[in-house]
């Protein structure tokens, strides 16, 4: 029975927690008699070189959950009763053919949607053990915000709250959330909404998908930007709808007669993804006076309004808008964490309850205890204290990130002036930058290729995309170095 049990220190949470979890699988799976006794806290811990209160406590927590029962003067014992109404294999007649199979289904024929077919971004799991990850999206682990988050996570799981959030909520959202979204993280980008305006949603992606599915059908025209966010290309042609590819110059999307006949526009003014310029407000005004002549609704994606080093930032288009044609979607994955996935939208009321009833049907809400934790988090004023720290800590990175590109790789960028996390940077004519990734990779240097960005076939192979958010600032100028001398050595 002791060769069950390996514990590792450091690995997949502590030693007790460990043990815990390796006894109730051995217990589930049948490895440990129902009469025969555990071995003694002593002996066990001798067994695994642990101290015996790790055993002790491993013990006296499976005797809570049920899956223990305590002998007296005996010892523990495997509870006959955490294995009742589990599904046992009788033997098969000889009659049954179940064994091998015959005729199953030919899934490719079945299929009426392929997403798998879409080219995706894709980024190594493991992108923590390179040297110089300039990988987009990821977060410093070092600026999370661990006691404060802990905190929230704790108070969210008391018995007061609970009793508040753990019953069914059918389709609504924790209003302590939609309150500090409302009164918190709106205003910062000039937008006010009511409560029946707001909806949480699982991140930003989710959002992009009820849209889609409430406003896009085969005779449907979306203008997205070119290059622009991949996903929503994707989930624009899974409906499927007609894309219309809206270039974008130093100033974001291009406004011009383009976006008639559009039905919906999906803009990232404040930091356009990919490129990072952002669109000068006489533009954005120039964009809502379209939409009005022309007929078309905007989907504004504010994914990085939270990380700006302006003192008096661009406000938001939603906050300019006065006819209700902009749905706006934020997101807490740039700023608190990407693995949440917290996000939400704001819309008309009249949208929002559409929206809601579409969302119950796929996941009825986000989890109610981490709409709870996050909703503490903001109340209690950490996340804006959370926003100062990274805005103090990119700011000296996207300093150092423009300093290195301008030494090793000059007039390859432009410096974003509304803030975010990434650089968009053009290569030498010549360069492919798939090839680059590859190399790059060798030398422990993780970049993203950006032809994917392109709708245009062939999509120019000399763009790439460097993120600074989760690379130390000491990094940056000798990771650049490394890159600037690969790409010399290809063209």
């Amino acid at each position: 029975m002791f060769q069950l049990f390996h514990l590792t220190p450091g690995k997949g949470g502590s030693l007790q927690q460990q043990l815990r979890e390796q006894i109730a699988t051995a217990i589930l799976n049948g490895n440990i008699p129902v009469d025969a006794p555990l071995p003694s806290s002593r002996k066990l811990a001798q067994q695994l070189d642990v101290a015996r209160n790790t055993v002790v406590l491993a013990y006296e927590h499976l005797l809570d959950d049920g899956y223990l029962i305590a002998r007296e003067r005996s010892g523990y014992y495997v509870n006959p009763d955490i294995l009742s109404g589990q599904v046992t294999l009788a033997e098969q007649p000889e009659s049954d053919t179940r064994g091998e199979p015959t005729h199953p289904p030919i899934w490719s024929k079945r299929f009426k949607l392929n997403p798998t077919d879409q080219t995706n971004i894709c980024k190594p799991r493991d992108w923590q053990k390179y040297e110089y990850p300039f990988i987009y999206g990821q977060f410093d682990a070092s600026l999370f915000p661990t006691v404060n988050w802990r905190e929230c996570c704790r108070d969210a799981v008391s018995g007061p709250s609970i009793s508040d959030w753990a019953a069914d909520r059918f389709d609504n959202d924790d209003p302590l959330l939609v309150e500090q979204i409302r009164t918190r993280l709106l205003p910062r980008r000039g937008v006010w909404a009511s409560s029946d305006q707001i909806l949480v949603t699982v991140g930003a992606q989710q959002a992009l998908y009820i849209l889609a599915q409430l406003l896009l059908d085969k005779q449907s025209t979306i203008g997205l930007e070119n290059p622009g966010y991949v996903d929503i290309r994707n989930i624009a042609k899974l409906n499927p709808s007609q894309v219309r590819p809206i270039p974008v110059d130093k100033d974001g999307m291009l406004v011009d007669d383009r976006l008639k006949g559009c039905d919906l526009v999906f803009t990232t003014p404040s930091h356009q993804c990919p490129t990072t310029v952002t669109m000068p407000i006489e533009r954005r005004y120039e964009l809502l006076k379209r939409a009005d002549e022309d007929d078309f609704v905007i989907i504004e994606d504010d994914y990085e309004s939270e990380t700006n080093f302006k003192s008096n930032p661009i406000p938001a288009l939603k906050s300019l808008d006065k006819n209700d044609r902009v749905l706006y979607i934020g997101s807490l994955s740039k700023t608190l964490a990407p693995g949440l996935r917290v996000g939400y939208l704001v819309g008309p009321a009249e949208f929002i309850r559409e929206a809601r009833a579409l969302r119950r049907l796929m996941v009825r809400h986000p989890a109610a205890n981490n709409q709870r934790s996050v909703a503490l988090f903001l109340e209690r004023g950490y996340h804006d204290s959370l926003i100062m720290n990274i805005m103090r800590n990119y700011q000296t990175r996207w300093r150092a990130m423009d300093e290195a590109l301008t030494r090793h790789l000059p007039e390859s960028h432009d410096q974003p002036t509304f803030g975010g996390s990434c650089y968009w940077v053009k290569g030498p004519e010549g360069l492919d930058t798939d090839e680059l990734q590859k190399r790059a990779k060798e030398e422990s240097i993780l970049i993203e290729p950006g032809a994917i960005h392109f709708l245009q076939e062939p999509a120019p192979k000399n763009y790439f995309r460097l993120g600074y958010s989760s690379i130390s600032t000491d990094r940056i100028e000798p990771g650049i170095k490394k890159l600037a001398e690969l790409i010399h050595s290809m063209v």
